[in-house]
């Protein structure tokens, strides 16, 4: 027969003793603990614990507990935990977890409401919430960022979750990012980025045009490629043949001028600290994505050659052209080249010629993207700069803190 259980909660103001004091008063008087949890917010403690004993066997511990806590300011509460209740708490321990990642410039009570509003119908519940984002970066006057990380338990669908949270994401321009939360979502080890209008502010090639006067010209090609409107070897060489006759200074100053993305040093920052490999997997030009390796220490860069012959551009393409396919196979070289299964890799882009890279990854993330590939990738980021990856691996502000 299971023994009796019951729940004994603790609330007040935070304290380093108020665990210590606990536990000891229990180890004292032989009560067994089935489980602990503890949270702190603003300086409030919630401390619930679960433990083997009826109310009458407990009263002279809850006596001797409720003297020791009192000069803490400490309160405490039990109430009886029965069998069932706590068969079925240990039963959806087996459930599958689901990691809800909310990120957006401010999140109120509107928003909260209205994410968890959908989750008693899908047969989900919250087993915990945390902020990511610090306060610091929720309240910046310029750019802030707020982030906040649900674990879910239940039986939904999820892809019903998913329709579920791209509706409120709509309604309030969030970004919600669902994820399982299984091995390979802790073990992510290389991270590939499409490099124009993804690492960097600009395309590139549209840069170089303006140099050589025809920018309305290749910016109208570039634009119908990246919606998924041409071919992108068909774009890409009506394009660079538009640049035959441009000097080789003119692609220096673009290089000297690249703009990074919001979030881009940060992140790739992190990620070297944290041991990822990182690479370029670029429709652009190999001499640029160069300069950001340079800049920014990334591992590596596959991109398209740009011919030069007497100093300038030839308007010729070098082959193979790195469009979508050519980029899915490079990813997967790549994870096979650092021992790693695809599930381990994670792929941001923005464009069309970007997808087969997003969907061979193990985490493919449209960033501020076209329609037609927010559409079709699992993940968007489009609220937040770059670093808001990290917030999908499950980093907090404060792990970067310096």
């Amino acid at each position: 027969m299971n023994a009796p259980r019951a729940v004994l909660t603790v609330r007040g103001p935070e304290h380093p003793a108020l665990l210590s004091t606990v536990c000891a008063i229990l180890a004292e008087q032989g009560v067994a603990l089935d489980d602990v949890s503890q949270s702190v917010l603003q300086g409030q403690v919630l401390l619930t614990l679960v433990h083997e004993a009826t109310a009458e066997a407990f009263a002279p511990v809850q006596r001797a507990l409720e003297g020791a806590l009192e000069p803490l300011g400490a309160r405490i509460s039990s109430a009886a935990l029965t069998t069932e209740a706590w068969d079925r708490w240990a039963q959806a321990l087996q459930e599958p977890r689901i990691i809800v990642t909310v990120l957006a410039r401010r999140l109120g009570a509107a928003e909260f409401a209205a994410l968890t509003a959908p989750l008693p119908a899908l047969g989900l519940r919250v087993e915990a919430l945390r902020r990511l984002s610090s306060p610091a970066a929720a309240q910046a006057t310029e750019q802030p960022r707020a982030c906040v990380e649900f674990a879910l338990r239940g039986g939904a669908d999820q892809a019903e979750l998913r329709a579920a949270m791209l509706e409120v994401a709509q309604r309030f321009n969030l970004d919600v990012a669902v994820q399982r939360d299984d091995v390979y979502r802790r073990n992510r080890r290389l991270v590939a980025f499409d490099m124009d209008s993804t690492l960097i502010e600009t395309e590139v090639i549209d840069e170089l045009a303006r140099r050589a006067g025809v920018g309305d010209a290749v910016a109208a090609i570039t634009e119908q490629a990246m919606r998924g409107e041409l071919d992108f070897q068909e774009s890409f060489r009506a394009r660079v043949a538009l640049l035959k006759g441009l000097p080789e200074a003119a692609l220096d100053e673009v290089a000297k001028a690249l703009p990074l993305s919001e979030g881009a040093e940060r992140l790739v920052n992190a990620l070297h600290r944290l041991g990822y490999k990182t690479a370029i997997i670029s429709g652009g030009f190999q001499f640029f994505g160069e300069q950001l390796k340079a800049r920014l220490g990334i591992d590596y860069v596959f991109a398209n050659e740009l011919p030069m012959a007497d100093g300038v551009v030839t308007g010729t393409v070098a082959r193979p052209i790195v469009d979508g396919a050519r980029k899915a196979e490079l990813l997967r070289a790549l994870a096979a080249q650092e021992g790693l299964a695809l599930e381990q890799v994670i792929a941001i882009g923005d464009g069309a010629n970007d997808l087969p890279m997003l969907a061979a990854a193990g985490l493919g993330i449209a960033y501020r993207a076209k329609p037609l590939v927010r559409a079709r990738a699992s993940h968007a980021i489009s609220t937040l700069g770059l670093d808001g990856l990290l917030y999908l691996l499950g980093f907090s502000d404060d792990d970067f803190a310096a």
